[in-house]
């Protein structure tokens, strides 16, 4: 790296790694959900600064046009507590939970945690939805986003190839790497870590 070049904090944000998106009966399944797990664990151990997991946890008052929502998905109107609403993976010492029942996790609890001048390194489920919204709220809150396409599942693979297109559209706000090419520009991953 140049002198005089300043390294961008980066932070990690697994987005909405639930039950709801990972078993097959549920209505929001995600096929390649268990594909991505190993290398989010992966990029956790190699990136410094504690991560951030998100959940997606239904607002039972269904505001506005979120009630016609429920009910083309009425199995997941579920009670806050419930099973599938639970993150799958062990979030590790000093991870922050972010909770939210909207598609974007962008907010001021994701704005304190990443401030202005620093990257978001984005991973998880959907592509097509809920990494789609975040990167498009944390662009345009003038962060800078990595979203990792080996790191994040979409409802198909065609859903996925197309959201990640769309989301190279944002560069240079928004990148879209694999986990390979992020190890080549990252200095503070190895790529050790990320073999099996």
């Amino acid at each position: 790296m140049s002198a005089g070049v300043p390294v961008r904090r980066r932070t990690l944000v697994a987005v909405d790694m639930q039950h709801c998106f990972r078993d097959k009966g549920s209505q929001w399944y995600v096929p390649r959900y268990d594909e991505i797990v190993p290398v989010i664990e992966a990029l956790d151990k190699c990136l410094e600064g504690p991560a951030v997991f998100t959940m997606f946890v239904a607002d039972p008052r269904e505001p506005g046009a979120w009630s016609s929502y429920y009910d083309r998905w009425h199995e997941m109107r579920l009670p806050g507590a419930h099973s599938l609403w639970d993150i799958t993976m062990a979030p590790p010492a000093g991870a922050a939970i972010v909770s939210k029942g909207t598609f974007s996790k962008w907010g001021p609890e994701l704005e304190e945690l990443i401030p202005v001048g620093s990257e978001m390194i984005l991973t998880g489920v959907a592509t097509d939805c809920c990494i789609l919204s975040t990167a498009l709220g944390a662009v345009d809150a003038g962060r800078f986003v990595t979203v990792v396409s080996d790191a994040c599942a979409a409802v198909s693979d065609e859903a996925q190839a197309q959201t990640l297109a769309l989301l190279q559209l944002l560069a240079p706000l928004c990148t879209v790497v694999t986990s390979t090419e992020l190890l080549g520009v990252s200095p503070e991953i190895s790529a050790p870590a990320l073999q099996p």
